[in-house]
C-alpha cells in the first residue's frame, strides 16, 4: 500500500507545471558536477522538484554524512527516467503495466517500437540512469544507488544507514 501511496504522490505532484524554484536549482547544482548538471536539466519540472525534495530530506536526515555524491544520488536516482520520452499519463500506464505484467516484461517491451518501447524505456530507468551517470563520471555511490533504488533491501550495496535514508526520502 506504501508503493501505492507514493505513485498516487507523485502523480498529483506531477500535474503543477514548472520546475523548483531558482533557489533550489542553484541548491541542487551546488551538489553536482558539471555533466551531472547536464543530466538533471534534462528531467522533467515534476521531477527535478521532486529530486530537490528527496536531496533536501536527505540532507535533514543524514546532517554531515549527506556528501555530495550521497546528495547527487538523491538529484539524480530517476534521471533515467528522460530517456523514455513519456509524461505524466504515459507513466501511470507504464507503473501499471509494471504492477500487471510485471517489471520482467520490461526487456521485451524495450526491445519494440513506439509507445510500447517507450513504457519498457521508462521500466528500465533505473539501469538507464545509472548508465547515464556512469558515462557523466559521477561517484560510484551516484552510480549505485541511481541502480539500486527499486531494488529490495536485502539486495543494496550501500552503506545501510545512506541507502535507508535515500529510500525513505524517496518514498516521503
Amino acid at each position: 500500500m506504501a508503493a501505492l501511496g507514493h505513485l498516487a504522490r507523485r502523480f498529483v505532484g506531477s500535474l503543477r507545471p514548472g520546475g523548483p524554484p531558482a533557489v533550489d536549482v542553484s541548491w541542487a547544482a551546488q551538489h553536482l558536477l558539471d555533466s551531472e548538471r547536464e543530466l538533471w536539466d534534462r528531467m522533467s519540472g515534476p521531477d527535478r522538484r521532486h529530486s530537490v525534495a528527496v536531496a533536501r530530506r536527505v540532507e535533514r536526515a543524514l546532517g554531515h554524512e549527506a556528501t555530495r555524491p550521497v546528495l547527487a544520488a538523491a538529484l539524480l536516482h530517476d534521471v533515467g527516467k528522460t530517456t523514455s520520452g513519456l509524461r505524466t499519463y504515459g507513466r501511470v500506464v507504464a507503473s501499471v503495466s509494471a504492477m500487471v505484467g510485471g517489471h520482467e516484461m520490461a526487456d521485451h517491451w524495450a526491445k519494440k517500437r513506439g509507445f510500447t518501447r517507450r513504457v519498457g524505456l521508462y521500466l528500465q530507468h533505473d539501469v538507464i540512469g545509472a548508465d547515464q551517470l556512469d558515462m557523466a563520471g559521477s561517484d560510484p555511490l551516484t552510480v549505485t544507488w541511481a541502480r539500486e533504488h527499486h531494488w529490495p533491501e536485502h539486495m543494496w550495496t550501500l552503506d545501510p544507514r545512506v541507502a535507508h535514508a535515500l529510500k525513505a526520502a524517496d518514498d516521503d
